[in-house]
């Protein structure tokens, strides 16, 4: 494996740094994240600009990943372990592979259990819509829509603009929040529009 070239790629959607693992909290989160997507691979003994500082020990970051899959994810996770040697130094690679299993919940700070997305190089808290969209997409039943008024008042809105949000949606029609997110879970499984999440908003557009 080349830890350089990997650490080139940097930080992204499916590849972290970290310099050590500090808090099960943390990882937990990142892993997950990793899980709920397509997967992705942590790089530990790597600081955040790329610069390899290796491990101290081995044994001690293991454990702590181990313990955060184990007790801090749920569903638990089975991360995989390699350990690379570059110039001297340790660095811990794990892989956390894309789980059928979704959504996996992390173990915050404030003892409750989230969902995690990752979204670019970040991990992000995911909307009651995602968690929706993740539980029903293993769900092989396949959606049946049967296009209400409703259904077809979003997709004219995005055949004439970019994109919608959710509260753009209720504006637009004029009911709960509640009915609007069932909707847009329904369309999203169906394939008929995209959730794209960023950090600051989450929006629609067409497929």
């Amino acid at each position: 494996m080349n830890i350089k070239r990997l650490i080139l790629e940097g930080e992204g959607v499916s590849q972290d740094f970290k310099k050590t693992i500090t808090s099960c909290e943390k990882i937990a989160k990142t892993m997950v994240s990793f899980a709920n997507n397509k997967g992705g691979r942590l790089l530990i003994g790597v600081a955040d600009d790329g610069s390899i500082k290796g491990v101290r020990s081995e044994d001690e970051e293991r454990y702590m990943i181990t313990r955060a899959a184990h007790f801090f994810c749920r569903p638990a996770l089975e991360p995989v372990f390699e350990e690379v040697y570059v110039d001297d130094k340790v660095v811990v690679v794990v892989d956390i592979p894309s789980s059928d299993t979704k959504p996996h919940y992390a173990l915050g700070d404030d003892g409750k259990w989230w969902v995690y997305i990752r979204v670019k190089d970040k991990s992000v808290l995911a909307s009651k819509i995602v968690v929706d969209v993740l539980k029903r997409s293993d769900d092989n039943s396949g959606v049946l829509i049967e296009y209400s008024s409703k259904e077809k008042a979003l997709l004219e809105y995005l055949d004439q603009n970019d994109r919608i949000t959710v509260p753009e949606y209720c504006k637009l029609l004029n009911m709960s929040r509640r009915r609007a997110q069932r909707i847009l879970v329904n369309l999203v499984l169906s394939g008929v529009i995209r959730v794209h999440t960023s950090e600051k908003e989450e929006f629609y557009t067409a497929a």
